[in-house]
């Protein structure tokens, strides 16, 4: 039975609400008009009796009303003259009517069963009980039950989740598990991921669809960006309280004085507590002090950055990191936002997998880069694809670039050399490079992993999204138009365009050069880099000539069209450590360095020959010898 019809509200992944209440109590056979009914009521209350479980329309509308309560709807049971645990154990006349109905459905068990599973799943819900020996009369019962309702009724603000939800009911299902809604422990809960993965977004869902169950609610948005002032946390406390409490105005002076009341008004109810958006420890003092003061059953969850803060709080908290959307999910995503439906174009096919691959599962990608694309030309979708690749949108950066900024600058280093250069790499080679420049990146490297930056695979490779590596190599980029002013160069492109400007300028900090595998290159000129520890040409197969490399060796000229090369004798000694050179392209060896290994014991592997015997090497040489870089 549906009452009190009310102005309908609508949002995305938010019911259309209807009525008010729907009374689940008597009844005839449930019909599709009954059904929508309970489809369209902000609230259904389940009226049990004793005989309750004796009525096949009862039952399957309790079924149908816990199935929309997964969508938000508030449910209340009321339990008249009758024990919830009689009806969570089914005994005495609840196993009797279950008994007589598997007897009569016997070759339909499968609907019995929904029903023991409905009666069992709503005796976990948070109700009110009227039995024979309460000293309050049914008038007064009723009375408290139509102020219970209006209360909940005026405090009830459902979340705005997603326009398209997504991929989002898996999460959800796997955030409600670790919070073990069953038990009357307190329980602390932190949601982990890298920015727009989508935590907010799947925080809100989960809240929606188990504050019911808590005696007060409160979802506190963006609580880093508002804690940057003493007004600004004191807002936020106010804010919590109200709405926990029920009140229209509270006084709070101070911070300190915010997290005292804070305890002693809600240290004995049962509370859902969502701090969104944390990356301090101080942020969730601010509110929940030393955080042993919550009430039994009481549940607390955190969105944050950075997974340290949640072990930083003590206990065994859970944490629950937040994956990318599978490619399905994220093709379903992105067609909604770019054509308002699921179904993709034909013609758009290829072009959409690439915008997928490049976004990579990140919801927030996929949600900007579709709203640009929606009701664009074929030709517009290739050209802003060409740009995304090249120019990260700005929408996107922004909001990745948040984790970044928080970063100490050792931290920052590292995260912007592993993007630049190090991805794929071994975490074991990087540290040992990362070190020698005293770096600390032991420490830095588990905390860009903490802050989800970064992630380490099962072979021990460090890897990091796509986009986030794009928007650390766009930071590089961003120091300076000219690419010598940058302090990293990754593109072969930009390397060869400084390496070949030969306008005098000298490379100070330059310590390592890995060219190898670069076809563009035909020839060095001079380059001043008097700190170079380590060049890297093997297998340049265009590589005619080095011309006074580096001015540290003199002249290596080698023409394509014979073995021979010819070598300064005397070379002068530099600052040079190590060349990298590829015994597939040597010719023959002088008999001097035997120490290094022969031809034949290293083919086709790269041959690092010690700086200190590059001088020395180079004297052995004669023409004949043949030699490539």
């Amino acid at each position: 039975m549906a009452l009190l019809t009310n102005k309908a509200s609508s949002s995305s992944y938010i019911p259309l609400w209807k009525y008010d209440i729907f009374l689940n109590f008597r009844g005839e056979e449930i019909s599709t008009e009954v059904l929508k009914a309970i489809e369209m009521s902000m609230i259904s209350i389940i009226v049990f009796s004793e005989n309750y479980a004796s009525s096949t329309w009862c039952l399957n509308e309790l079924v149908k009303i816990l199935e929309c309560r997964n969508y938000g709807q508030l449910v209340i049971p009321i339990f008249y003259k009758v024990n919830p645990s009689e009806i969570r154990k089914q005994e005495g006349k609840f196993k009797l009517a279950v008994a007589n109905f598997e007897e009569k459905f016997k070759d339909n068990l499968e609907k019995v069963q929904r029903w023991r599973k409905a009666l069992t799943k709503a005796t976990d819900l948070s109700g009110l009980i009227y039995k024979d020996s309460c000293t309050e009369c049914e008038f007064e019962f009723i009375q408290r039950i139509i102020k219970e309702i209006s209360i909940t009724k005026s405090n009830r603000t459902q979340l705005f989740v997603a326009k398209y939800p997504i991929g989002i009911d898996s999460r959800v299902e796997a955030i409600e598990l670790l919070l073990d809604m069953n038990s009357y422990e307190v329980r602390m809960l932190g949601i982990c991921g890298l920015g727009g993965v989508g935590k907010t977004t799947i925080t809100k869902a989960v809240y929606n669809r188990i504050t019911d169950r808590f005696e007060g609610s409160c979802f506190l948005e963006n609580v880093r960006e508002n804690s940057g002032t003493n007004n600004g946390i004191i807002q936020q406390q106010v804010s919590l309280l109200t709405k926990i409490l029920g009140i229209r105005y509270l006084k709070v002076d101070s911070v300190l004085e915010g997290i005292n009341m804070i305890k002693e008004r809600l240290c004995r109810t049962r509370i859902l507590l969502v701090l969104d958006d944390v990356d301090e420890l101080k942020e969730i003092e601010n509110f929940l002090g030393e955080c042993n003061w919550l009430s039994l059953g009481s549940r607390v969850i955190i969105t944050t950055r950075d997974k340290h803060l949640i072990t930083a709080l003590g206990k065994d908290h859970p944490i629950y990191d937040v994956k990318e959307l599978n490619q399905s999910e994220a093709l379903e995503l992105f067609s909604l936002h770019a054509f308002q439906t699921d179904k993709l174009e034909k013609d758009y096919l290829k072009l959409a997998e690439q915008i997928i691959n490049y976004a990579n599962g990140i919801p927030l990608a996929l949600k900007i880069i579709g709203f640009d694309l929606c009701g664009k030309s074929i030709h517009e979708w290739k050209s802003a694809l060409d740009k995304y690749k090249n120019i990260p949108h700005k929408k996107i950066q922004e909001k990745l670039k948040i984790g970044y900024d928080g970063l100490e600058k050792t931290e920052k280093v590292i995260f912007l050399d592993i993007a630049c250069f190090f991805k794929g790499f071994s975490k074991d080679f990087v540290v040992n490079i990362l070190d020698a420049c005293n770096l600390y990146p032991n420490y830095g490297i588990k905390k860009l992993i903490d802050k989800c930056l970064l992630t380490i695979d099962q072979f021990g490779q460090l890897s990091m999204h796509d986009l986030l590596q794009q928007m650390g190599r766009e930071i590089v980029q961003q120091e300076s138009e000219e690419p010598e002013n940058h302090s990293r160069i990754w593109c072969y492109k930009d390397a060869h365009e400084v390496l070949t400007r030969n306008m005098g300028i000298s490379f100070e900090n330059l310590k390592l050069i890995n060219l190898s595998w670069c076809e563009s290159i035909v020839d060095l000129p001079k380059l001043l880099a008097p700190n170079l520890e380590e060049l890297d040409l093997s297998c340049c197969k265009n590589l005619v000539r080095l011309e006074t490399l580096f001015d540290q060796f003199g002249e290596i000229l080698r023409d394509s069209a014979i073995s021979d090369i010819l070598i300064d004798p005397q070379p002068s000694s530099g600052s040079l450590h190590e060349i990298v050179l590829s015994s597939s392209l040597f010719d023959d060896f002088s008999s001097e360095t035997e120490d290094y290994g022969s031809e034949d014991e290293h083919d086709d592997c790269e041959i690092t020959v010690p700086g200190t015997e590059i001088p020395k090497w180079f004297n052995y040489q004669s023409v004949g010898n043949s030699i490539s870089f």
